[in-house]
C-alpha cells in the first residue's frame, strides 16, 4: 500500500479525481481499485485515498488544497461514491474555489435520508449502479452496471489442482458463498441450505469465506455451531477473507455459487463467480436480477426463501451436465455484458460530457 506512486500523472494534467477516504477496505474501495487503472488507459485520472495498491494512480488527500489548476484552465471531475466525498467536493468547489464538476455514484436501493438527498441535488450528474438504485433518486441518473476483469475472473482447466494449492478438498463439487459475514448477507441461509442438501447428497463441499467484524463474531460462531451439530464440519468449511490478489483463485475453485443476501446495493460476487464459469443461485436483491438469467445461468429466489435456495442448489449438484451448461452460459454472459472495460468506458463517457468533450 502507498499514499502515492510512480503511476501518478503530472498534476496539471489530471482531469478526473476519484476519492476514497475510507481506510478500511469496502465495496467502494474495490470499485476504485478495479476501475481507476482501467480508466487511466483512456483519461488522466487519479484516485485520492490514504492508501491503495501500487497499480492504482493515487494522489494523497493532503494534496487537494494545493492542487494546481489544469494547464488548459478546464474543470476537473470529482467522482464521489460516499456522502463524505460529496461533502469534500462541494467544499473544494465553494470554499477552496477549485474548478470542479461534481459526480456521484449511487448504489443504494432505498430512499435516501434528507441530508443525502440535499447533497445529491448539488451534484452536476449522477450515476446509478442499477435501475433499482436509479428509481430511488429524485433526479435523472445514468444507469451503469458494475463490471469485472474477465481475464482475472476466468475458468481454469484443472480445478482439482487449484483446490489442492489452496488447501481445499479436491474431490466433489464445491459450493461457495463469499463476502462479509453478517445477517444482512444471508450466510445463515446458505449454511442451512447446505446442511439440508448434504443430508442426502454424499458428495460435495461448501465454503463460507469472508470477514466477520467484532460485532458479528457471535453470528459467525453460531453458524459454525450449527454445522458442527449437523456433523458436517469437514464438508462445510469456513475461511477468513483473503487478499484481493487471491480472490479470483477462490472463485475459480468453485462449481456453484450462492448469493443469499437479504439486502445488497449491487453485489459483485455473483458476477465474479459467473466470470469463472460457475452458475449462481441468488436472491432478488441488488442487481442480481440483471445479472442472473433464471434457467440459463442459474436461478433466482425470493428473499429469505430457504426452501427455494435448497431446491435449486440440490438441482444443480445432482445434474452435472446442467451445472456445466449453466456455467458456460454464465461465463458467456459475464464476458458479453459485464466487463470492466465496458463499465470504465461508460463512466468515461459521463466524464467527457461533464468536461464538455462529448
Amino acid at each position: 500500500m502507498t499514499d502515492e506512486n510512480a503511476t501518478l500523472p503530472p498534476l496539471r494534467d489530471i482531469q478526473v479525481i476519484a476519492p476514497n477516504f475510507k481506510r478500511r477496505h469496502s465495496g467502494v474501495t474495490s470499485t476504485v481499485i478495479r476501475l481507476v487503472p482501467e480508466q487511466a488507459r483512456s483519461i488522466p485520472i487519479v484516485a485520492c485515498a490514504p492508501d491503495l495498491p501500487p497499480q492504482v494512480p493515487n494522489m494523497a488527500p493532503s494534496r487537494l488544497l494545493t492542487l494546481p489548476a489544469r494547464s488548459d484552465g478546464a474543470p476537473r471531475v470529482w467522482h464521489a461514491r460516499r456522502n463524505v466525498e460529496m461533502i469534500a467536493g462541494i467544499a473544494l468547489r465553494t470554499l477552496a474555489r477549485k474548478k470542479l464538476r461534481l459526480l456521484f455514484t449511487s448504489a443504494a436501493q432505498r430512499r435516501h435520508k434528507p441530508f443525502t438527498r440535499w447533497l445529491i441535488r448539488q451534484m452536476d450528474a449522477v450515476i446509478a449502479t442499477s435501475q433499482k438504485s436509479a428509481d430511488y433518486l429524485e433526479r435523472d441518473a445514468t444507469v451503469i452496471h458494475h463490471g469485472i476483469d474477465c481475464e482475472a475472473f476466468s475458468p481454469v482447466q484443472d480445478r482439482a489442482a487449484l483446490r489442492q494449492s489452496l488447501d481445499l478438498p479436491p474431490d466433489g463439487p464445491l459450493v461457495g458463498c463469499f463476502g462479509r459475514i453478517r445477517h444482512q448477507k444471508g450466510n445463515d441461509l446458505f449454511v442451512r441450505a447446505m446442511i439440508r442438501v448434504f443430508s442426502d447428497i454424499p458428495q460435495g463441499r461448501a465454503l463460507v469465506m469472508g470477514r466477520a467484524t467484532e460485532e458479528h463474531q457471535a453470528f459467525l460462531q453460531g453458524l459454525k455451531d450449527e454445522v458442527a451439530a449437523a456433523g458436517l464440519s469437514d464438508r462445510i468449511l469456513f475461511r477468513d477473507e483473503v487478499p484481493i490478489a487471491q480472490l479470483s483463485r477462490h472463485f475459480q475453485a468453485l462449481d456453484l455459487y450462492v448469493a443469499p443476501q437479504r439486502w445488497e446495493g449491487f453485489g459483485l460476487t455473483p458476477l465474479e463467480a459467473m466470470g469463472c464459469g460457475s452458475p449462481v443461485v441468488a436472491t432478488r436483491v441488488g442487481a442480481f436480477e440483471a445479472l442472473v438469467v433464471p434457467g440459463e445461468t442459474g436461478y433466482l429466489t425470493d428473499i429469505e426463501d430457504l426452501d427455494g435456495i435448497t431446491r435449486h442448489v440440490r438441482d444443480l449438484l445432482e445434474d452435472d451436465a446442467k451445472r456445466a451448461a449453466f456455467g458456460a452460459a454464465a461465463r458467456e454472459r459475464a464476458t458479453g455484458s459485464f466487463s470492466i472495460q465496458a463499465e470504465a468506458q461508460a463512466i468515461i463517457a459521463v466524464y467527457k460530457k461533464l468536461l464538455g468533450e462529448a
